[in-house]
């Protein structure tokens, strides 16, 4: 009997764990906290719409690499709007007591008064995060500190103790990742309730001889209860009521409150770039329907970003790789940022006020494409194709106005950061999979442009264009001391572009680029069988050694030859098919002991780096040397080793604005796509999917509006090896199947087994077709 009763608690706990989980929804397992320790400035706790112009978060740390929040820090030194790459601004920061705006650094004595500035403890246990709000309590001062957003404004809810001495301060000038400067600052005071002001300041040395990233911060802040003063800083003097305060370098203002125990103060803001009548406007578009309603607004933020993950449904799997799915999913729409207002104003790259045709279109900053193709690009044109048709048209509008595609936008800018032009990957891939609402004739010329002018300073801003493309297109390589990685990537951006000719019947430059994109082999040498650097009259480097050597951007010789996103086939070929598997296995062998982190900021002295970009494909290489159980395993293993659920192991490497989060959301579907979907017919490379069941729901604009079923049966972890395959009722017996295919509707069945299947999409005519193996005349 004893033993009946203990089976039906342990039958009954089970069925009540199992209807929890069933009711979680998509954005209840997405954590913001997840990888939060030893994090960039971009990936934070805080509060944020998707690609947000606002991205309201708790900062706590000075001036560094990896400045901003840091999870191991039990300290607030301000919720500050703005955590765009490069870009900073606006620090908002409620105090009790002596005022003191003062930012020192976290290891300062952390005790109420002039030797703490004013930064505050924090009670870890009350800190909580989901997408679109933040929470911690504020143990200096006695304050719960609550923040939420919309896309251009934020939304604070502070609830104070008794006093006589409350404040909440706007910090200008604060630390970041990159250097903040304040150049010329104002904040007026507009009411007992409303306060205005514009920061014009520059961040950062990131483009070197290419300039500064000068932008202006505009702001309206409004509160919900009268302030009974407003006063403001410059340096160590502090000014009481008054009506302004300007100047230059450390710039703040304050207002003070008499509060009663539990009283909550409210704090609606918002930001422009363009004016402080256009934060006013965002203020009142977005946050004015909420009518102080805070919950209202926590709800809206949970709701957008519910909608958003709930594209994708998974069934079966543990709840660990559910969380770490839709936080990986949840990051890949984070840290890039909208740039252009409500009604389309926005400031361009010399610094005029531009209007956008449509403005839900918006003109979005991030740093570079570099690579995206692999990540970012294959899962936007899969589940949200109007986002991608949009960064595509914010793309075109930075070329309309300043002459260049940008390889990483940020604030508008052009910067010269990595390598290639690989923004022109993200155009073609969106076009060859029927995402066209842009000026495609625009496109064209733009990457035809790109590909034919040598780069140059730019005379607004920044570096625009390829450096050493003259070289490439006279030699066909880039002679060393030049960077050897750059034949490869400007190769892969030819094909790009040949790619789109070939779409668009133009034959000419069909034949001109799709020729360049062979370049690579210029840098093979058939006697190590390697990429290898070579000077102007093709004599090999000498002392080579493919890990050591340089001339390889973030990266070494071992990596970057197997960077062909658009020719596996051929350089398996030019290597040889077993040495080409033996070396993939052997480094990952050895890196899986370090899973697969360059460790302290070094990639160029790993195997294989999923940390970073350039060989973030290297589990995908084995579908097309003939051994696709090798893909399934090794995929698998980084998904388990280099992806964590916790602040402390989210994402080793640098996780860069979205990337790696892409790369497990499209491989945890058993999904990838070598050259980005850029071929005139795109495909979908298999890997080993994580759950029995995977759902996505198609665009109804772009794709018919049907779903997608992808089923793994009897997936676990060590049923990790595809037995046999199944696309609409049909045999598969290839590791890929065609992009059309997927957006038609339909369902892949993959039946998993913990023994590879060692016959199963191993041929070589199973191999997934790359620019060797195409018939390369338009038709």
């Amino acid at each position: 009997m004893i033993k009946f009763r203990l089976l039906s608690c342990l039958i009954l706990t089970s069925l009540t764990i199992t209807a929890f989980a069933q009711k979680k929804e998509p954005v209840d397992y997405a954590d913001p906290m997840v990888g939060t320790s030893e994090s960039r400035w971009m990936l934070n706790p805080g509060a944020t719409m998707p690609f947000g112009m606002v991205q309201l978060s708790p900062d706590n740390q000075g001036t560094d690499w990896k400045s901003g929040y840091e999870y191991t820090l039990s300290s607030i030194s301000g919720f500050s709007h703005i955590h765009s790459w490069t870009m900073a601004g606006l620090s908002v920061m409620p105090t009790v007591g002596v005022l003191n705006p003062v930012i020192y650094p976290p290891d300062a004595p952390s005790t109420t008064g002039a030797t703490a500035g004013h930064r505050s403890r924090i009670d870890k246990q009350t800190e909580k995060a989901s997408p679109g709000y933040y929470a911690a309590d504020l143990i200096n001062y006695n304050i719960k500190a609550e923040i939420t957003s919309t896309t251009r404004g934020g939304f604070f809810k502070f609830t104070f103790p008794e006093t006589h001495d409350g404040h909440v301060l706007f910090n200008l000038l604060i630390p970041a990742e990159y250097p903040l400067t304040v150049l010329d600052a104002k904040i007026t005071r507009v009411s007992d309730t409303e306060i205005e002001g514009y920061s014009k300041q520059k961040s950062g040395n990131f483009m070197s001889t290419g300039g500064f990233n000068d932008y202006t911060v505009h702001f309206v802040a409004r509160f919900n209860k009268p302030f009974k003063a407003f006063g403001g800083w410059k340096g160590k003097t502090i000014s009481k009521s008054i009506k302004e305060i300007a100047g230059s370098d450390d710039v703040g203002a304050y207002v003070d409150f008499d509060t009663q125990e539990g009283e909550v103060v409210l704090l609606q803001t918002a930001i422009s770039y363009v004016s402080i009548e256009q934060a006013r406007l965002n203020l009142a578009t977005e946050l004015g329907p909420m009518n102080w309603d805070f919950e209202a607004a926590v709800k809206q933020a949970r709701d957008t970003w519910n909608k958003l993950l709930g594209k994708i449904k998974v069934e079966g799997g543990t709840e660990e790789n559910k969380k770490k799915f839709y936080t990986n999913l949840y990051r890949s729409y984070c840290a890039r940022s909208i740039l252009s207002d409500v009604n389309g104003k926005y400031v361009d790259v010399c610094e005029n006020i531009r209007q956008l045709d449509d403005p839900n279109s918006p003109v979005f900053g991030c740093d570079a494409f570099w690579n995206t193709f692999w990540n970012l690009n294959q899962l936007w044109t899969l589940v949200n194709p109007d986002m991608a048709n949009k960064w595509v048209n914010s793309l075109l509008e930075m070329y309309k106005y300043g002459g260049w595609l940008p390889r990483g936008p940020a604030g508008m800018e052009y910067s010269g950061i990595m390598e290639g032009s690989h923004e022109i990957a993200l155009i073609t891939g969106a076009y060859q999979k029927g995402i066209r609402n842009f000026d495609v004739g625009l496109a064209y010329e733009a990457m035809v442009h790109q590909q034919t002018q040598e780069g140059v300073k730019h005379e607004c801003s920044g570096l625009a264009g390829n450096q050493n493309l003259n070289a490439y297109i006279k030699y066909g390589y880039i002679p060393y001391p030049g960077r050897t990685s750059n034949t490869m990537e400007f190769a892969y951006d030819d094909w790009c572009v040949a790619q789109l000719a070939k779409s668009l019947g133009k034959k000419a430059d069909y034949e001109r680029f799709i020729k360049r994109a062979g370049n690579f082999e210029h840098n093979f040498d058939q006697s190590t069988k390697y990429i290898r650097p070579k000077d102007q009259q093709g004599k090999w480097l000498e002392n080579f050694d493919p890990i050591h050597t340089g001339g390889y951007t973030e990266g070494n010789a071992w990596q970057y030859t197997f960077f062909v996103p658009h020719d596996i086939n051929r350089m398996v070929s030019l290597i040889g098919q077993q040495e080409f598997n033996d070396r993939l296995v052997a480094g990952f062998e050895k890196s899986a002991k370090l899973n697969f982190n360059g460790i302290g900021d070094k990639p160029e002295l790993v195997y294989i780096n999923h940390g970073n970009q350039p060989n973030m494909q290297a589990a995908y290489l084995f579908n097309y040397a003939g051994k696709p159980w090798l893909t399934q395993y090794w995929a698998r293993e980084i998904m388990n080793k280099f992806y964590g659920s916790t602040p402390y192991n989210g994402w080793p490497g640098d996780e860069d604005e979205g990337q790696m989060g892409a790369w497990f959301a499209m491989s945890a579907m058993g999904l990838f796509q070598m050259d980005g979907g850029t071929s005139t017919k795109p495909i979908y490379e298999i890997g080993s999917p994580l759950f029995e069941k995977i759902t996505i729901h198609l665009d109804p604009t772009y794709y018919k509006g049907k779903t997608f079923t992808i089923e793994a049966k009897n997936v676990s972890d060590s049923n990790r090896y595809i037995q046999s395959a199944k696309l609409d009722g049909k045999p598969l017996d290839r590791p890929w199947f065609y992009h059309s295919d997927l957006v038609d509707g339909g369902i892949l069945i993959l039946k998993m087994g913990n023994k590879p299947n060692q016959a199963w999409g191993s041929k070589t005519i199973s191999s997934p077709p790359s620019m060797s193996t195409l018939h390369n005349e338009i038709e």
